[in-house]
């Protein structure tokens, strides 16, 4: 099946990998991080600001794509120790309503940056 690789505008620019990628009405979304729209790192070692970023960029990913976060069929979730788990449920509440997609939550030694705690990546299924 073709795909498009998305060129989006309302996350940070991307080296050597991109956001998205639609195949038909799925999108397929690389792991989001604690970036801003011009690429810095937000909210080190806060995490609940980290976890409202990635989510962040997630939605307007989504948004730009013509969804919204109704339309995420499943997540994937790392994050960096075990702690973290229930400030990342906090705050994922203000992004998804119950029930919430199937997640699949990892704990990592590390990502990326050694400054960032969480990272979540997606599939949505666009009307």
């Amino acid at each position: 099946m073709a795909h498009d690789i998305l060129q989006l505008k309302q996350v940070h620019p991307t080296m050597g990998y991109s956001h998205a990628a639609r195949a038909g009405n799925t999108l397929y979304i690389a792991g989001q991080i604690a970036k801003d729209v011009d690429g810095n790192i937000v909210g080190i070692g806060d995490l609940e600001t980290q976890v409202r970023q990635a989510h962040t960029n997630l939605k307007n990913i989504i948004v730009e794509a013509g969804g919204s976060l109704k339309d995420v069929v499943k997540l994937t979730t790392f994050l960096t120790h075990y702690g973290y788990i229930e400030g990342y449920r906090n705050v994922r509440g203000e992004f998804f309503e119950e029930p919430y997609p199937p997640n699949t939550l990892l704990i990592v030694e590390s990502l990326a940056f050694p400054e960032l705690m969480i990272e979540v990546e997606a599939i949505a299924v666009l009307d």
